[in-house]
């Protein structure tokens, strides 16, 4: 986050013209890119600003990275990435975005080296001089051209987008809430500060943040293994069910082959009573 006052003329490092680009060998592109710096000097950077600068700004970082993931886009999504425009003085947004660009990671992010700008930045904004969000970098990221430009003003729980027209345009127009949610077009979401928190909606889907995917995650880990355990008690259950069945049916078994045997041996007596019966007839005749 650049401070608002404008240093003199050559005081920090700048990334070549368009002009002197054009001239440049692939060699010496090479070497500017290689020696312009991935950091900027305390004297760039705002003051820091605690936990709810921070939380609020890896929150976005990991709602934004965690959707462009799940949706296989090429998307690139930085934090505090120093940004070289053609002889503009560098910048370092608290989050970028930039469509169809490599997700790799990055020291800083040389336009006419990648080959395009920025098409998202957010400013988190939680105390010093407003002027510098709200004024300052509307004016600068408006004429380098990056399409949208939005600030989460944290102190105050507000939001505000800003929108490039045009791609011709360098000036920003702003964009209007609609039921609290504000959309970006080049991220094809809603922004909405809700209950203390900057959230992304992708129509009814919230876009969650690691450590609720997380939650969320342990939850559904939670009901599955709840749901697993119900199911080995169903089965345990059905086993001992089963094992019982067996058991009567073997006792079932038992006791017909017992009654058979029985009933053998009695139709076997039986018969050796009539024959005998039959004996004592044959002798008094």
């Amino acid at each position: 986050m650049a401070r608002d006052e404008e240093p003199r003329e050559d005081a920090y490092p700048r990334a070549p013209s368009r002009e002197e680009w054009a001239r440049m060998s692939e060699v010496e592109r090479a070497r500017v890119v290689e020696e312009l710096p991935g950091e900027v000097t305390w004297d760039e950077m705002a003051m820091p600003e605690g936990d709810l600068h921070s939380q609020a700004k890896m929150g976005a970082l990991q709602a934004l990275k965690g959707y462009f993931s799940r949706q296989r886009r090429r998307v690139y999504v930085g934090s505090e990435l120093p940004v070289y425009y053609p002889a503009e003085r560098r910048f370092a947004p608290d989050l970028v975005v930039v469509l169809d660009a490599e997700n790799h990671l990055r020291s800083k992010w040389v336009v006419s080296h990648e080959g395009k700008g920025l098409d998202w930045v957010l400013e988190v904004h939680v105390g010093g001089d407003r002027k510098k969000d709200a004024e300052y970098n509307v004016e600068r990221y408006a004429r380098v051209g990056i399409p949208e430009y939005f600030i989460y003003d944290r102190a105050r729980q507000r939001l505000y987008g800003y929108r490039l027209p045009s791609p011709e345009a360098r000036e920003y127009v702003s964009i209007a809430s609609e039921r609290g949610r504000y959309s970006s077009e080049v991220l094809g979401l809603q922004l909405q500060v809700e209950e203390g928190r900057l959230r992304f909606w992708a129509g009814s889907a919230l876009l969650l943040e690691y450590e609720e995917l997380i939650d969320r995650m342990q939850e559904t880990m939670k009901g599955l293994q709840q749901r697993a355990d119900a199911d080995a008690r169903q089965l345990e259950e059905a086993e001992r069910l089963r094992q019982e069945a067996e058991q009567r049916l073997a006792e079932e078994t038992r006791r017909r082959e017992e009654e058979a045997r029985q009933r053998e041996e009695l139709e076997r007596r039986l018969a050796e009573s009539q024959a005998e019966l039959e004996r004592l007839r044959q002798r008094r005749e």
